[in-house]
């Protein structure tokens, strides 16, 4: 935004050609880097492929774990068993045991016998349908803001083009802390869907007060601005990535690791199409005035809200034996 707003008064294409040569470059050293499987860099693989944890899933309660003794006595006699395979058969099994004996872990369960969760099969999971038409609306919001509020700062101050656009980043800001918070409230609470509902609670006054007193001076509307982003953008930012996750790997799919791609998409494509919808309907509803347009974002905020008082009202209810939270 600020690289587009410094060229806005002097030459259009250069708002497009200088971000893309950004993205393209930093595109290509994310390709050079970027570990492709979590277990090149000594990373365990999600706990939900160990068979205690399919266990559990399986029989719907928490078992006891083995405990740090319990486990090494295991290993060590797993590898009493390999080195006694070893011996009958140097040539192809030496390599594979000095390896994992080097790794210092054993060889995880293989997921090949498992098959891809479908498309219907993931919508059927607790809380993805929820999640995704909440995503909808929350990046309805956030897109808007990011479309419109530089043309809005212009329209409701004296501040000109540039100016407008570095002022609109303090909402990218204020995202960027939200995100960072609701993670941090959402792994302390174990309540994504609570952590969620109650950002968009405080959202909806925080957006009219922004409508109605943003341009009275520069001060009011730069804090106001800040916490409109990390409001707006927390649930946003806090449901395309860790409540993703979660769903992914939910105890119904017993240990079957495929579906978190299929879940992922499902959300946050969802959350795409609002993310097209909301600065489209802006552009239109602002014929009306920046009134209407402020009222259509928290009509969106409170669409979202209830559509996870569901799953806040199982978060809310105490299950014994920490109980997965959206299980049905």
């Amino acid at each position: 935004t600020v690289i587009a707003g410094y060229y806005v008064e002097s030459d259009w294409a250069l708002s497009f050609i200088i971000p893309g040569v950004i993205i393209a470059l930093m595109g290509f050293i994310n390709f050079l880097f970027l570990v492709p499987d979590p277990m090149d860099v000594g990373c365990v693989v999600p706990q939900q492929n160990r068979p205690e944890i399919k266990d559990k899933a399986i029989n719907n309660s928490y078992q006891r774990l083995p405990s740090s003794d319990e486990e090494e006595a295991n290993w060590d006699a797993s590898q009493v068993t390999s080195h006694a395979v070893a011996d009958l058969d140097d040539n192809s099994l030496d390599g594979d045991l000095s390896r994992m004996s080097s790794e210092g872990r054993p060889i995880l369960p293989s997921d090949n016998e498992a098959k891809p969760v479908g498309f219907y099969g993931a919508l059927k999971i607790p809380g993805v349908v929820e999640f995704s038409l909440c995503l909808f609306f929350a990046k309805l919001v956030s897109y808007t803001f990011l479309y419109w509020l530089p043309q809005y700062i212009k329209t409701s101050t004296s501040l000109g083009p540039t100016e407008s656009a570095d002022l609109s980043t303090v909402f990218d800001v204020g995202g960027i802390v939200g995100g960072i918070a609701a993670g941090i409230i959402s792994d302390y609470s174990g309540k994504s869907a609570s952590t969620c509902a109650v950002m968009l609670v405080v959202a909806v006054p925080v957006l009219q007060i922004y409508n109605l007193y943003g341009a009275h001076s520069l001060a009011l509307n730069f804090g106001l601005l800040l916490v409109a982003g990390l409001l707006v953008n927390g649930p946003y930012a806090l449901i395309t990535t860790a409540v993703s996750a979660e769903l992914g790997t939910h105890h119904s799919l017993q240990g079957n690791s495929k579906a978190l791609a299929t879940v992922t998409a499902i959300i946050d494509g969802t959350g795409s199409i609002g993310a097209a919808v909301g600065p489209l309907l802006a552009g239109v509803v602002s014929q009306w005035g920046w009134n209407k347009v402020f009222y259509m974002l928290m009509a969106s905020d409170i669409l979202a809200l209830v559509l996870l008082v569901r799953l806040v009202k199982r978060e809310m209810r105490p299950l014994p034996n920490h109980a997965d939270t959206w299980q049905v």
